[in-house]
């Protein structure tokens, strides 16, 4: 089983309180945490003086772990001493389907150590016949204490339990049996007893921690003298008690849960949507039916883009849709401004890929900008009393310059598969409109600066850029820079007024936009820009064989300082010296690390070329790492790219790894592929197939329309009277797309299928569904 939450918290508190301090109508400045059982997973902002804010923030994220509770707490932000709880909303996992999709109002509750509770325990008990010493029989009730699990961590380490067996109702019992566990018990008191089991943490030095409570009725036992079952831990008192009125919180939780099958019973589905790149028209392809009948629910192009990553099939997908959306695009101007199912693959495609990219290219630069807290205010209307307009211009247009700067610069860490797309999207932008000699640039632009970066600048956390939402003042500089970034980004804005207005030089901006637009969009690195325009990436001092040695010595290796760009490999004597030898990119066929047998060297890594092997031994293992994956990087899209390579030297005659005599064997091992070295995505494809499953399913409706407009158009070429209708479905073959409709239609009918003949619950009081509250 599979779990994924989406919380949409445009969270409002109403009438928070009480709060301690006799200035709290005044000074209440709170926020809202949402927390996994006990653990924080997200922050909102801080709410300035209000007693009814309105967060207004939407969290997203899926639950890698069992869990029991869904809570929001809402802290007021203390100044000189820690932050205070004013009251929690904590909604079990199996009541969040009942609040799922819709806003509710909820009652905060009190925050006490006592409420604070996760886990189970398993718990066994049973009746024995006992002879006690008169020669009577009686019942002995033993309690045994199994095994816990999901208990909380303590201060950040596991915890240290201990459990009590108690009876709370008063029963006498002989004073010969005291052993907490084993209590001899009359008939009577069967009915009226319970028995209560408290988990603690052992505090040591410290005072000892309540984890939480079960009770168990003893009647449990009447018609089973044996009873064992999982139970979920309950609060002290079971939560109940009376309390001043805390407020309110507005939520908005959408909670979808998977029942994820056996990766078999998704093959077909998963072998229609991987063919879709290949259907034509693209419109009839499986994914493309997906995302047009699930327009309006974003969360539904996700799960395709996953699968078609994790398959290699992206790319020729989103350049297919893309080319029926340029069709559709009668002006260069407005190039991908809409949310299309081209857009939005692309979109999520750069938020999965372009997680490392991001944090390389702004981290840096945003960490200063949210730590320095300088004023960039420049509207007059919001300056506070003693701003300078001048200053904060002055600071915003540094801020500005720092993060065009980072982003310009950064082109070479951009992922490859990124720049494939962008490639794609940059041809073909080129193609649809040949007059237009901008819109190769403002097609690329409307993706990197206006959906990526500018997207992240505004919202750092939702990026993993900063731990939590930015403070108010932070936050409106953040949105100041993001759009200024927009505003630099589109290509049809990147006026010379604006930028004069905005005291920006336009050429050397101009350029720098252009040179990074198309490196990030190359194909072979053959720029079109002046040759003057060149990317060093790296140049550091190493240890460099000469090239066409056959014997291996100490002598063979010199120091040499080595030098990429995105045009050229040299290597020169001294650093800022002329080149002893320069390898062009575009005939660099492989790199790859070398055994250390290989010349008794650590470190090393060889450039395979049109001429002879270059080996190069790095400064660490770090550098050499860095030097691989830069040099795999400029040369990956080369066309004789090489297959295979010998990771050992070729000396004496005969290759070291292989033993083949032939220095022009071909390699005895696969080289690396560079697509990998920058993307490392764990993804489950039959979560992802099972996802596309339930939203095909919960759209089946809409799927059968599509299927009688398939069958309209192809025989009375679609009534008039049902244009409204099938105006929703993009339909360039009927026939084709009805015969997908229909395989989508069986296999949904197998699936479902599958799904009820597993659907059996698990018994109540089982590992996988424990029992909540008392039992009787």
């Amino acid at each position: 089983m599979n779990y994924q939450v989406e919380t949409k918290s445009r969270s409002e508190g109403k009438n928070l309180g009480p709060c301690s301090g006799p200035n709290r109508q005044r000074d209440l400045c709170t926020f809202c945490t949402i927390s996994l059982d006990q653990e924080e997973v997200f922050r909102t902002k801080v709410f300035d003086k209000s007693l009814s804010p309105f967060y207004g923030e939407d969290f997203y994220f899926e639950i890698p772990r069992p869990f029991q509770c869904l809570s929001f707490y809402v802290f007021a932000k203390g100044v000189f001493q820690r932050d205070l709880p004013v009251g929690k909303v904590s909604i079990r996992k199996e009541e969040l389907c009942k609040f799922s999709g819709k806003e509710h109002w909820f009652g905060l509750q009190p925050v006490d150590p006592n409420s604070e509770v996760q886990g189970k325990v398993h718990l066994e008990m049973r009746l024995n016949e006992l002879i006690i010493e008169n020669g009577s029989m009686c019942q002995q009730l033993l309690v045994r204490i199994i095994e816990c699990q999901g208990l909380p961590l303590i201060s950040g380490q596991n915890c240290d339990p201990y459990a009590t067996v108690s009876l709370p109702s008063s029963v006498t019992r002989p004073n010969s049996y005291t052993k907490k566990s084993n209590f001899p018990v009359e008939e009577e008191d069967i009915e009226k007893l319970e028995i209560k089991v408290d988990l603690w943490n052992n505090g040591n030095l410290a005072q000892d921690v309540f984890l939480g409570e079960t009770r168990v009725s003893v009647k449990i036992l009447r018609n089973d003298h044996i009873h064992r079952a999982w139970y979920l831990l309950q609060p002290k008192g079971n939560g109940k008690s009376k309390t001043d009125d805390l407020g309110s919180l507005r939520l908005n939780v959408t909670y979808i849960e998977d029942n994820v099958l056996p990766s078999a019973c998704y093959t077909p589905l998963r072998t229609l949507l991987l063919k879709s790149p290949d259907i034509k028209p693209i419109s009839a392809s499986a994914a493309h039916i997906l995302g047009d009948i699930c327009r309006e629910r974003y969360e539904a192009v996700l799960p395709v883009v996953r699968l078609l990553l994790h398959h290699s099939r992206l790319v020729p997908f989103v350049s297919a849709i893309t080319v029926l959306e340029l069709e559709n695009t009668q002006e260069a101007n407005t190039i991908f401004r809409g949310n299309s199912l081209a857009t939005r693959c692309i979109d999520d495609m750069m938020k999965i890929v372009g997680r490392s990219y991001l944090t390389v290219t702004l981290k840096p630069v945003l960490d200063e900008i949210c730590e320095s807290n300088k004023t960039c205010e420049i509207d007059p209307i919001k300056l506070k009393e003693g701003d300078n307009v001048e200053v904060n211009k002055e600071n915003l247009q540094g801020y500005v310059q720092k993060v065009f700067s980072s982003i310009t610069q950064s082109s070479s860490s951009c992922p490859p598969l990124m720049c494939d797309v962008f490639r794609s999207l940059r041809h073909m932008a080129s193609k649809r409109f040949p007059d237009d000699p901008h819109v190769q640039y403002s097609a690329v632009s409307s993706f990197v600066f206006l959906r990526f970066f500018a997207v992240a600048v505004l919202s750092p956390h939702t990026f993993q850029l900063r731990p939590h939402h930015p403070d108010l003042e932070v936050s409106r500089t953040l949105t100041l820079i993001s759009k200024t970034i927009q505003t630099l980004g589109s290509w049809g804005s990147l006026s010379k007024n604006k930028l004069v207005c905005m005291d920006v030089s336009y050429q050397p901006l101009q350029h720098a936009y252009q040179s990074s637009l198309v490196y990030i969009s190359q194909s072979t690195f053959k720029l079109t820009v002046p040759i003057s325009s060149q990317y060093l990436f790296c140049f550091r001092e190493i240890q460099k064989r000469a090239q066409g040695r056959k014997r291996i010595g100490k002598r063979n290796f010199k120091k040499r300082w080595l030098r990429v760009t995105n045009r050229e490999l040299s290597y020169h004597k001294h650093r800022g010296k002329e080149a002893l030898c320069i390898i062009p990119v575009k005939d660099i066929r492989a790199v790859e690390k070398l055994y250390e047998s290989a010349f008794n060297r650590k470190n090393m890594f060889q450039v395979l070329h049109s001429e002879k092997p270059l080996y190069v031994q790095a400064g660490n293992c770090v550098e050499a790492s860095e030097w691989v994956e830069v040099l795999s990087q400029v040369s990956r899209c080369n066309p004789d790219r090489l297959g295979t390579f010998h990771p050992s030297a070729y000396v004496a005659g005969a290759w070291l790894c292989c033993r083949s005599l032939s220095d022009s064997q071909p390699g005895c091992k696969p080289c690396t592929p560079t697509l990998l070295a920058n993307l490392q995505l764990d993804i489950d494809c039959d979560r992802e197939t099972e996802r596309i499953f339930s939203l095909l399913t919960s759209s089946y409706s809409k799927l059968q329309k599509m299927e009688d407009a398939c069958a309209s158009i192809a025989v009375y070429q679609g009534p008039p009277r049902e244009q409204d209708d099938y105006s929703l479905f993009t339909i360039q073959d009927p026939k084709e797309t009805f015969h997908t409709v229909r395989q989508i239609t069986h296999i949904l009918e197998e699936l479902q299928r599958e799904h009820d003949t597993r659907s059996g619950t698990a018994q109540y009081g089982s590992q996988e569904n424990p029992i909540v509250g008392k039992t009787s």
